[in-house]
């Protein structure tokens, strides 16, 4: 993560052409997952009867939306990468932070396992069983939130970046495409759950590991700090992050979900004691 966060640092600032001040669109840089599970869907509508904003979804792993942020090319930030979002908010790119909402990754696989996971609650034991049996996995390979948790996994696991071998695959792409390779290779994989519920029943994929504190997945968003990126839509980002932290968001944020899945897909977390 500390590498990431180094390259969004170093990332080179450009200058564009001012964006007027009152626009009615806002660009919300995002996570993939958001918008894979659909959580987007069910929350922008509503967003958009409130206050006649229109938003323009750009959807990338966290690595690539908070890099968005700091040059400016967004107006407001939704991201699960804890320790990026931190640094770049010390450093001054970012003039508030809140926490939204969590849901946990889970180490999904065919159900053969040939690598003999099911079951297991500890995420790095499991990592270090794939490694040393050289099974298939797919990875993001993208500087997501979940190719970060990834390699810290990896890390713990005794290997000190990503792995090498013909069963490594890096697929550079989001959540979904990423689950669809994967089953395609019947190969295992580290998802969220809710973009892994969403897709459950195109995929042969099945749950392998989960219920470790290590795959606990947090979301917050971020406003930008003006300073930094003068042409952004300061009122359009700031009406949205107080929005997805609002009773209403945080109450369909609960909701989504249930009905299709029997579960909430994600957890509101507005309010609480942050400690990420």
């Amino acid at each position: 993560m500390l590498a990431l966060a180094t390259v969004l640092l170093a990332a080179p600032c450009r200058t564009l052409p001012p964006v007027a001040a009152q626009s009615p669109v806002i660009i919300l840089a995002t996570t993939t997952s958001t918008r894979d599970a659909g959580l987007l869907d069910s929350l922008l509508p509503v967003f958009e009867r409130r206050t006649g904003y229109r938003v323009k979804v750009i959807a990338v792993g966290s690595g690539q939306a908070l890099a968005m942020g700091r040059r400016g090319d967004a107006d407001v930030v939704l991201s699960h990468a804890p320790e990026a979002e931190r640094l770049l908010v010390d450093s001054g790119y970012f003039v508030r932070r809140r926490l939204v909402m969590h849901n946990e990754f889970l180490v999904v696989g065919p159900a053969s396992d040939g690598a003999g996971l099911r079951g297991l609650s500890d995420a790095v034991a499991a990592f270090r069983r794939i490694a040393d049996r050289g099974v298939p996995f797919v990875s993001r390979g993208d500087q997501s939130g979940t190719h970060q948790r990834e390699l810290a996994l990896w890390k713990r696991a005794g290997l000190p970046g990503a792995p090498r071998g013909d069963w490594y695959v890096e697929s550079g792409q989001g959540m979904g495409a990423t689950l669809q390779l994967a089953d395609e290779k019947r190969a295992y994989t580290l998802t969220d759950r809710a973009t892994y519920l969403a897709w459950r029943d195109k995929l042969q994929l099945v749950p392998m590991v989960e219920g470790d504190s290590l795959l606990y997945n947090v979301y917050h968003v971020l406003e930008l700090n003006p300073h930094n990126a003068a042409r952004i839509n300061v009122a359009g980002g700031q009406a949205f992050a107080d929005f997805i932290v609002s009773a209403e968001a945080q109450a369909l944020i609960g909701q989504f979900g249930r009905s299709a899945f029997g579960q909430s897909l994600f957890v509101p977390d507005a309010g609480k004691p942050d400690r990420w």
